[in-house]
């Protein structure tokens, strides 16, 4: 399975496409930069069960979640 992995992010590398997958911290959740998550929008959607949240860049450069 690890060298399926190592395989799969040379694969992605060589290629010229950025991997996004959340890095593994330690001692904590995973973590993913903000701009793999808008893909290089400034919004987007996130479902969560029936509901939809809008995650987005301010004017500010800040990242405003709202529903």
């Amino acid at each position: 399975m690890i060298r399926n992995l190592q395989r799969i992010r040379s694969g992605a590398t060589q290629r010229g496409m950025p991997d996004h997958r959340p890095e593994r911290s330690p001692t904590g959740p995973p973590v993913i930069s903000s701009a793999a998550l808008l893909a290089g929008g400034r919004e987007l959607v996130i479902r969560h069960g029936e509901d939809e949240y809008r995650l987005r860049i301010t004017g500010n450069n800040k990242l405003i979640l709202t529903k």
